[in-house]
C-alpha cells in the first residue's frame, strides 16, 4: 500500500503583543568548559533573582543537551524537563543554580551553539543558539556578566578565546591547559562566544582617543595569515571612524576576530570576540575580488559598530531586531561611502535593496521592519530588517539633519547603555534631541510594503511657475490590506529641458499625505524633474518623463544617483516595452549610453554602474505576470545592440583600463570594473575575437577581479576557451574553498541554454557539499536567482531547488530556509509555472520531520 507523508505539526507562533518581562534575572554566570569534539561538558553556575512579585518557576531554555546534574544553592535536586527546557520550582527570591550538561560539537550540523569547523571548536549563539550550550533563559533582555574557564588538549587546541578580557591561563596534567576570560559588561546570551583551536594572529595595537591601548588580533590558520592585513586595517579604520563620527570609543583591553569556514551568517558581533565567516576576512589580490575586499571592510566595520549599536545597547526582544541591525547597516554604509565613492556606494546599496528587499515587500513573506509575529526568529534576518531598516534610519537622518541626528544617537547611547531597548526608544531619542514629532513616521516600523509615488509636473510657458503633483500609496501585504500614508522625504530639483541648467536649489519635500502639490517659482523653461535624489526614500517612483527627458537627465543631472537612476529608468522602460510588444526601440538607450561612456568628466566606477542594464529579475518586478523567456530575449537583444553599435567605444574603454599592476584604490577599482563591463558588451555584440580577449585577460590577470570578470564572460559563451578557463580555474584553486565557491557560482548564474543541466551536474560534483553554507549558497542560492534557468518551463529548476532544500533542511534548517523565497513568488508567474512552484512548496511541507524554519517559510509562501 502507498504511504502518504504528512506535514509536521505547525510550530508555535510568537507574538510581539505577548511580550512579558523575564520572570527571573541572571546578573552573573560562570561557565566551565571541558572541551572535546565528540563530547564537551559544560558546567554553568547562575546567580538568579526573581523579577517582581510572582510564584512562577525558573524556566531555563535547552536544546539538544544531555543533562548530568542540577544543584540549587549547592544541594542536588530533582528536576523537571519540559521538552528541552529545564524547569525548577523555587521559593525565595535569589539562588545559585548549577547545571552540568554534555553535548557533541562534531555532530552539530546546524552550526548553532557549540560546533566543530575545520579543526576548531567555535560558537554561534544568535538568535537562540546559547540554549544548545547550557540551560539558560535564552532571551535578549536577560543580561548577565560572564566569566569563562576553558580546559582542552593543548596540542589540539592551543588557543582558547572567549568574550571580554583574558584573566589567566596555565598548563594541566596530561597535556591539557586552561584559560579564563571575564567580560565586565552585562550582555545577553546571544552575544556569548568561545573559540578553541590551532590558530595564529595578525596583531596590532589601537590607541583610543582617550589614550587607552587596545590589543587587536585577527585569528586564522597559519596558512591564511598573509590574507588578513586588509581586515586588520579595516578594523583600525572603523574604530577611528566611530570615534570621529559617533563619538563611540572601544571599551575592553582586547578585540579579537576569528575566521571560521562553516558559518551561517557573514559574521557575529560577540562582545570582544567577533566570529567571522572566512569569506569576510581572507583576502589577497590572487583570491579576492574588489567586491570581496569591499565586503570585508564593510562587514568588519559593521560588526565592530555593533559594539555600541547592539552590544552596549541591545534588543529587548527579537521583534526589535532592526533596532540594532538597521541602525548598524546604516552606519556601515556611511563608513563605506566615506572610504571610497559615495555615489557608487549609494548605487550599490540601492541595487541590493531592489534585488532582495523590494521583492520581499511584494511577496508572501512581506513584513514590517518590526514584525508582529514569527514562528522561527532566524527567518527574520531579512533584507527588510537589515536593508530597509537602514533606509528608515537614513530617512530620520535626512529629516533631522546631521547635527540633530548626532544629538539623537548620543542621547540614545547614553540613556540606554547597558540595557535592552526597543525601536520606540530609538525613535523617542530622535524626537527629543531633534525637537520634532515622528508620530506618523513610526508607521515605517509597523507597515510592510514599498510605497509607490506618482509624480507629474506641469508648466505654463511664460508663467514662471511649475506645479508638481505628488501622490502616494502603499500596496496591500499579507495581513495588512489597508495602509495609511507614510512620511516620505523626497529630495527634488528641476532642470531646464533646453539648457540643462538647474532651475533653483535642491528642495526637500516631505510627502506625508496621500496627495500633495508643490509650487516652484522662477521657472523660465520647460522643467525636467529630478526626484528622490540620492534615493532619499525607499520608494518606487512613477513619472510621466519621456525617453528623451530621461536621456537628457542622464547627461545633465548634477546628483550622481539621480543621473544613474534616469539611465536605469530609460533602460527599464525600453525593456518592459520590448517584452510587451516583442519589438525593441533601442535608439535612446544607445545614445544615452554612448554619451555616458564617452564623458571624460565621469569616473570609471560610475560609468560602469550607469551603463549596466537592469537585471532580469528587476525587469520582471515591473510586470503583472513575469515572462522569464521574453525578458531574457529582450535584454539580450538590447545587450547585443549596445555591443554592436558601440563596439568602438567599448574597445576604447577596454583598452584605456587594461594597463597597470593591481592596486586597491578607488581609481584602480573603477578601471577594473569598467574593463569587465566593456568586455561583457564586446562579447554580447558577437565580436569574433571576444572569447580571445576574455581568455587573454583571464590568463594575464594579476588579480581575481580581472580573472573572475573574464571567466564570467566566457562561462556564458560557447567557445573552446570557456572550457579551458573553467578547467584552469578549478585546477588552480581546487584547494581553496572560498575561491572554489566562485567556480560553482559563475556556472550557476550562466545564461547558457544548458545552465540548468550544468547545475544539476555540479550538484553531483565531488567538491559540492550542502554541509558548508558558503558552498550551498554558491550553487543552490545562485541558481535560485538565475531567472531563465530556474524558471525553465519543465519545472526541473523548481524540483532541483526543492530537492536541495529538503536535503539541506536535515543538516542546517537556518540556511535551507533562507534559500526558499524564489519558490514563494509563484503568484507573479503564469498559471503553468505557478502550479509547478506550488507543487514543490507542498512537497516540502509534506516532508516528515521538517524544521520549523522551513515550515514557516513554505507555509507562508503558499498563502
Amino acid at each position: 500500500m502507498d504511504v502518504i507523508a504528512t506535514a509536521s505539526p505547525a510550530p508555535t507562533t510568537i507574538h510581539r503583543a505577548d511580550y512579558r518581562p523575564p520572570d527571573w534575572l541572571v546578573p552573573e554566570i560562570a561557565l566551565e568548559f571541558d572541551l572535546a569534539p565528540a563530547a564537551t561538558r559544560v558546567r554553568a553556575t547562575l546567580s538568579v533573582t526573581r523579577n517582581g512579585a510572582h510564584d512562577r518557576p525558573l524556566r531555563l531554555d535547552g536544546d539538544a543537551l544531555t543533562p548530568l546534574s542540577v544543584t540549587v544553592d549547592g544541594a542536588p535536586v530533582s528536576w523537571e524537563m519540559d521538552g528541552g527546557d529545564l524547569v525548577l520550582a523555587l521559593g525565595g527570591d535569589a539562588h545559585s543554580i548549577t547545571t552540568e550538561v554534555e553535548l557533541s560539537p562534531e555532530t552539530n550540523t546546524q552550526l548553532m551553539g557549540l560546533y566543530a569547523s575545520g579543526g576548531l571548536l567555535c560558537t554561534q549563539c544568535e538568535a537562540e543558539g546559547f540554549r544548545r550550550i547550557t540551560f539558560f533563559p535564552d532571551r535578549p533582555d536577560v543580561l548577565a556578566r560572564y566569566s569563562v574557564r576553558m580546559t582542552a588538549d593543548k596540542a589540539r587546541f592551543p588557543i582558547l578565546l572567549a568574550n571580554g578580557d583574558p584573566v589567566g591561563s596555565g598548563n594541566l596534567d596530561d597535556g591539557r591547559h586552561w584559560a579564563e576570560w571575564n567580560d565586565p559588561f552585562p550582555k545577553p546570551s546571544y552575544l556569548f562566544a568561545l573559540v578553541a583551536g590551532d590558530l595564529v594572529a595578525n596583531r596590532s595595537t589601537f590607541v583610543t582617543r582617550s589614550g587607552r591601548e587596545v590589543q587587536l588580533g585577527i585569528w586564522v590558520r597559519a596558512a591564511d595569515l598573509p590574507k588578513t592585513d586588509h581586515a586588520l586595517q579595516a578594523l583600525e579604520t572603523s574604530m577611528r571612524w566611530d570615534e570621529q563620527v559617533y563619538g563611540r570609543e572601544y571599551d575592553l583591553d582586547v578585540f579579537n576576530i576569528v575566521a571560521v569556514d562553516d558559518f551561517n551568517f557573514g559574521a557575529m558581533e560577540n562582545k570582544g570576540l567577533n566570529i567571522f565567516n572566512s569569506r569576510y576576512i581572507l583576502a589577497d589580490p590572487d583570491t579576492a575580488t574588489d567586491y570581496d575586499y569591499d565586503g570585508i571592510a564593510a562587514v568588519v566595520a559593521h560588526e565592530y559598530f555593533h559594539n555600541w549599536s547592539g552590544n552596549r545597547v541591545t534588543c529587548r526582544d527579537w521583534f526589535q531586531l532592526s533596532l540594532k541591525e538597521g541602525f548598524t547597516v546604516y552606519r556601515d554604509q556611511s563608513f563605506s561611502a566615506d572610504q571610497g565613492s559615495p555615489a557608487v556606494k549609494r548605487i550599490e546599496d540601492v541595487r541590493g535593496l531592489r534585488a532582495a528587499q523590494f521583492p520581499e515587500d511584494a511577496g508572501p513573506l512581506a513584513h514590517p521592519i518590526r514584525p508582529d509575529s514569527y514562528m522561527e526568529i532566524s527567518n527574520f534576518y531579512t533584507a527588510t530588517i537589515y536593508n530597509k531598516g537602514a533606509e528608515v534610519i537614513r530617512m530620520m537622518a535626512t529629516l533631522l539633519g546631521a547635527q540633530k541626528f548626532r544629538a539623537g544617537t548620543d542621547l540614545y547611547f547614553d540613556r540606554f547603555d547597558g540595557t535592552a531597548a526597543t525601536c520606540e526608544d530609538f525613535v523617542a531619542s530622535m524626537e527629543e534631541a531633534g525637537d520634532t514629532d515622528l508620530s506618523q513616521f513610526r508607521r515605517w516600523y509597523s507597515q510592510a510594503g514599498t510605497p509607490r509615488v506618482t509624480a507629474s509636473i506641469s508648466h505654463e510657458q511664460g508663467s514662471g511657475r511649475a506645479l508638481l503633483t505628488l501622490a502616494q500609496a502603499v500596496p496591500p501585504t499579507p495581513g495588512q490590506p489597508d495602509k495609511a500614508p507614510m512620511v516620505l522625504p523626497l529630495k527634488l530639483r528641476l532642470f531646464g529641458s533646453e539648457t540643462g541648467a538647474p532651475l533653483g536649489p535642491e528642495r526637500l519635500v516631505v510627502l506625508s499625505d496621500a496627495r500633495a502639490e508643490v509650487v516652484f517659482e522662477g521657472v523660465s523653461e520647460r522643467p525636467l524633474l529630478s526626484i528622490n535624489r540620492g534615493f532619499s526614500a525607499p520608494v518606487i517612483v512613477e513619472t510621466d518623463r519621456s525617453a528623451a527627458d530621461l536621456a537628457f537627465l542622464s547627461a545633465h543631472d548634477d546628483d550622481p544617483f539621480a543621473r544613474y537612476e534616469a539611465m536605469q529608468q530609460l533602460m527599464l522602460d525600453t525593456l518592459v516595452a520590448a517584452v510587451a510588444t516583442g519589438r525593441g526601440d533601442h535608439a535612446a538607450v544607445i545614445a544615452a549610453v554612448k554619451n555616458t561612456l564617452t564623458d571624460a568628466k565621469l569616473d570609471h566606477a560610475f560609468i560602469a554602474e550607469a551603463v549596466l542594464l537592469p537585471s532580469e529579475s528587476f525587469v520582471g518586478d515591473q510586470m503583472g505576470v513575469v515572462d522569464p523567456d521574453a525578458i531574457f530575449r529582450a535584454r539580450e537583444a538590447l545587450r547585443r545592440d549596445l555591443g554592436q553599435r558601440l563596439e568602438s567605444e567599448w574597445r576604447a574603454a577596454y583598452d584605456a583600463t587594461r594597463a597597470g599592476a593591481f592596486a586597491y584604490t578607488p581609481a584602480a577599482k573603477g578601471d577594473r570594473r569598467l574593463k569587465t563591463v566593456a568586455l561583457g558588451y564586446i562579447a554580447a555584440g558577437g565580436a569574433s575575437d571576444a572569447a580571445h580577449l576574455a581568455f587573454r585577460q583571464f590568463e594575464a590577470a594579476d588579480n581575481m577581479t580581472d580573472r573572475q570578470g573574464a571567466l564570467v564572460t566566457l562561462t556564458s559563451g560557447t567557445s573552446d576557451e570557456r572550457v579551458a578557463a573553467l578547467d584552469i580555474f578549478y585546477n588552480r584553486y581546487a584547494d581553496n574553498p572560498l575561491v572554489l565557491d566562485k567556480w560553482f557560482q559563475v556556472q550557476a548564474l550562466s545564461s547558457r541554454d544548458d545552465a540548468l543541466a550544468a547545475v544539476e551536474e555540479l550538484a553531483r560534483h565531488k567538491d559540492f557539499t550542502l554541509a558548508n553554507p558558503n558552498r550551498a549558497r554558491a550553487l543552490v542560492g545562485a541558481f535560485g536567482v538565475n531567472q531563465r534557468a530556474f524558471h525553465d518551463l519543465s519545472g526541473r529548476g523548481y524540483r532541483f531547488l526543492a530537492d536541495q532544500l529538503i536535503a539541506l533542511d536535515k543538516l542546517n534548517p537556518q540556511t535551507a530556509a533562507k534559500l526558499l523565497p524564489p519558490l514563494g513568488r509563484w503568484k507573479r508567474f503564469d498559471v503553468a509555472r505557478a502550479a509547478l512552484m506550488k507543487a514543490e512548496l507542498h512537497r516540502i511541507l509534506a516532508t516528515p520531520g521538517l524544521s520549523k524554519d522551513m515550515f514557516e517559510q513554505a507555509s507562508k509562501s503558499l498563502d
